[in-house]
């Protein structure tokens, strides 16, 4: 299985970088990295990155908390482009499923990235409300339930089973920790994983041998303590 890299960020300087290596195949957004990207007008933002961005699959995220609002919202989310997948989450602040935003704008041949999604049941529920043929992302947040000392693993496992039924469905690997993350998520077969820029750029450098990284940190620490002009 070849899971594909996507680069989770909203920084436009970092986005045209990252849009020029071929490891990297589409971009996820989502409200909190447009905060920090300093957006302030969420759709002439998005705008200018769908400028730098223009064939890679890129992920924009509705914020409207009530389900009339996100269907509206998605609608004009998609609108921007063709390559916009519109970011759905799950649930809204007060627990309740998307299902219907998620079946109306699928309904409208709208490309849907569902998002922060950690469970399996979550991912029965989602495949229940769409069609087999317009294209959805299914986003898995590994990393925050590995925060919380859960083991995301057997909720990939049991969602990438299930989804194998709909050739439209792609199991994303979400919140990404480390770059071996990366090995784990192919080692699932996961069709996409999500990343930050930082670690995009430490898998590119895979392959050194355990001898070099001895070395590496070595003369990293003496260099420090030289820097610091330790004595004992």
């Amino acid at each position: 299985m070849n899971t594909k890299i996507f680069c989770d960020i909203a920084d436009i300087s970092s986005i045209k970088k990252f849009n020029n290596k071929s490891i990297v195949k589409g971009f996820t957004t989502n409200p909190s990295l447009m905060r920090k990207a300093g957006a302030k007008d969420y759709k002439s933002y998005s705008k200018k990155i769908l400028k730098v961005c223009r064939n890679k699959p890129i992920s924009f995220e509705v914020f409207a908390d009530d389900q009339s609002s996100m269907i509206d919202q998605g609608r004009k989310i998609n609108s921007w482009g063709k390559n916009v997948y519109v970011k759905v989450p799950v649930v809204n602040s007060k627990n309740k499923f998307s299902g219907n935003v998620i079946k109306v704008l699928n309904s409208e041949n709208i490309k849907l990235n569902i998002t922060a999604v950690y469970t399996a049941k979550q991912t029965a529920k989602i495949l229940k409300v769409i069609n087999k043929k317009t294209k959805v992302i299914i986003s898995i947040f590994a990393g925050r339930a590995g925060d919380t000392g859960k083991d995301p693993i057997p909720e990939f496992t049991k969602s990438i089973k299930l989804a194998k039924k709909f050739k439209n469905v792609e199991i994303l690997w979400a919140s990404v920790r480390e770059p071996y993350n990366y090995l784990q998520a192919k080692q699932l077969a996961c069709h996409i994983i999500t990343i930050p820029p930082t670690v995009i750029e430490k898998i590119e450098k895979f392959g050194k041998s355990f001898n070099q990284l001895t070395i590496e940190t070595v003369k990293a620490f003496l260099v420090d303590s030289k820097k610091s002009k330790f004595k004992i």
